[in-house]
């Protein structure tokens, strides 16, 4: 794994909505579903909205490995479960603050279940 580059980590986490796709088990690409992220300090983050019924997390979640587009940026990325429970109290921070003016949509991705789906997001090369 590596660390974005200045440019990527900033198209990405300055778009209100990213395209990923996860692996499947036989290592093809799933279809790619938009989604919301968030960035804190230097680090990209994503929930599942549905939690953990969403198709493309248990993939993410299994294979840990997919395909992210936003903007010009197309990379490889690693998904990485994230935990912490501070760094997911600054996420719900950002979700509230970034999605502000959607709020209906923000309270189910700040809840305790969602929480649990938080991946980072990391380029794979």
């Amino acid at each position: 794994m590596s660390v974005w580059k200045p440019e990527d980590i900033d198209i990405i986490g300055n778009s209100m909505e990213v395209q990923v796709a996860a692996l499947r088990r036989d290592g093809t690409l799933q279809k790619p579903v938009t989604i919301w992220v968030v960035r804190v300090g230097n680090e990209l983050f994503v929930r599942s909205w549905r939690g953990q019924q969403g198709a493309w997390f248990r993939d993410a979640q299994a294979q840990g490995r997919g395909r992210l587009w936003a903007g010009s940026v197309e990379r490889e990325v690693c998904f990485v479960m994230e935990t912490d429970p501070a760094l997911n109290d600054q996420i719900d921070t950002v979700y509230r603050t970034k999605y502000r003016h959607f709020m209906q949509y923000v309270i189910p991705m700040i809840s305790p279940e969602v929480r649990t789906t938080t991946l980072k997001l990391v380029p794979c090369s």
